[in-house]
């Protein structure tokens, strides 16, 4: 730009002095010829001039067209940018809107249920006072008719007293059943009372999240319904058996989904898998992978899946089956060759407080043992480490009793289907390495719990 200002300064200046010597060339006596040469001279200076200022100039364009064609690329870059982070922010709004309607109405519901369980409660109550004014009456009239018989013993019974007798019965089997129940609701109640808890925690970590633009993702379980309970064959609401043993031992002989209550327990359904005379309670099945295993401490504790397919009894349930008496494990195993085998323990199963503890020692098999014998393994899971002991490796999936003796051993792992060649593939889904150092890959599994008392047999 300064070049073609001082060229349009210099033009005119040329031209002047020019004209100048024109009109002097009038007075002076000079031939007509080196004037017209002389004017020539100046054209080509200023055609020159002009040339270079056009080829300055077009410099210039190209230039200025480059940078204005930059300057829409970042522009363009940007409006995308911007587009893009505008719908992000549409959809963490809306998900928090969602969330805050979900919380809104399960608080809603959370008063309701809590309103609920006053009420049984106080219900409960009063049928508690009802139930030892009863008793009391029945003492007194036992009491009575203790009397009366001692003195009339030729005399029969009263049928007003019989009478009040099968109504105190009947009243007192009505409480217990309505005891059972509330205890049912308070169960579902707790679990109600967790979901909440987590809904607010996520629609916390959500509120944090909108501030940032890109941030890691925390490691989220796979939601899982709890362990799913079919219809059963058996119902027996007075005296329902405590193990599949029992149910055996009365005469229902057919595998299938029954109810049990062990001692001190609620009650709850089990598979009772009928094997050569003796019946055998079902804790765990693989088959197919439709199940995922790579599940939370607290499903592992009470269970999940579905008692017909895969699924897993629950280490809560197991513990309070096996804490009545002693029990024999039985793991059975098929791999993908379709060879099947089998092994028994003698096993003593810990509870919550030891991170219910496994204690084995083997009794029978056609395969090579792979667990430890005579150590205490303890149970743990991704999101659940027990401090101080040995746990699973962060890369195995499923929770299991891991120990240091050979780590790949995990029945409970990711189901591969036989492609999976890879080392690292092979030791996350279920296998069974044993001590030899012999890996088998397993298709199916089963394991099974049934008293000493009883024996096993192989299949």
């Amino acid at each position: 730009m300064y070049t073609i200002k001082l060229f349009l300064l210099i033009v005119p200046l040329v031209i002047s002095s020019r004209i100048d010597q024109d009109y002097s060339s009038f007075d002076s006596v000079s031939p007509e010829p080196k004037s017209r040469f002389a004017m020539l001279d100046d054209v080509k200076i200023l055609a020159n001039g002009l040339l270079q200022l056009g080829h300055g100039l077009k410099d210039f364009v190209h230039k200025t067209k480059g940078q204005i064609n930059d300057i829409f690329q970042k522009l363009n870059i940007f409006d995308q940018s911007f587009y893009d982070l505008s719908l992000q922010t549409n959809e963490i709004k809306e998900e928090e809107k969602e969330l805050r309607r979900t919380t809104s109405k399960l608080q809603v519901k959370n008063e309701e249920v809590k309103n609920m369980s006053l009420d049984l409660n106080s219900k409960l109550e009063s049928l508690l006072e009802e139930k030892i004014l009863l008793q009391q009456k029945v003492r007194y009239l036992e009491d009575q008719l203790t009397n009366l018989i001692k003195n009339q013993p030729e005399i029969q019974e009263h049928p007003d007293i019989t009478s009040l007798k099968t109504f105190v019965e009947q009243q007192d089997n009505s409480i217990k059943d309505l005891l059972q129940t509330v205890e049912e609701q308070y169960r579902q109640l707790n679990q109600q009372h967790s979901q909440i808890k987590e809904i607010e925690n996520q629609l916390r970590r959500t509120g944090t999240q909108e501030s940032t633009e890109n941030s890691s993702k925390p490691r989220v379980p796979r939601t899982t319904p709890s362990l799913h309970l079919n219809k059963t064959k058996n119902v027996e609401h007075n005296d329902i058996p405590a193990d599949c043993t029992t149910i055996y031992n009365r005469g229902d002989q057919t595998s299938g989904i029954y109810s049990i209550r062990p001692s001190n327990s609620q009650v709850f359904n089990v598979y009772c898998d009928v094997k050569s005379g003796s019946s055998w309670t079902l804790i765990q099945h693989r088959i197919d992978g439709s199940q995922n295993f790579n599940e939370t401490w607290e499903n592992y504790r009470y269970g999940f899946g579905r008692l017909d397919g895969e699924f897993w009894l629950g280490l809560e349930k197991m513990y309070s089956i096996v804490k009545q008496s002693n029990y024999i494990l039985r793991i059975e195993l098929e791999d993908w060759n379709d060879n099947k085998y089998y092994i028994e323990y003698f096993f003593h199963l810990g509870d919550h407080e030891t991170n219910y503890t496994l204690h084995l020692v083997e009794t029978a098999g056609n395969v090579p043992n792979a667990l430890p014998e005579h150590k205490d393994l303890m149970f743990s899971t991704w999101d659940h480490k027990a401090k101080g002991h040995v746990n699973c490796p962060e890369s195995y999936s499923g929770g299991w009793w891991c120990h240091d003796v050979s780590g790949e051993n995990n029945l409970n792992g990711k189901y591969n289907k036989p492609k999976a060649k890879i080392k690292p593939d092979k030791r996350r889904g279920i296998c069974w390495k044993s001590q030899n150092g012999r890996l088998y890959s397993i298709k199916s599994t089963k394991m099974l719990i049934h008293p000493i008392d009883s024996e096993s047999s192989e299949l």
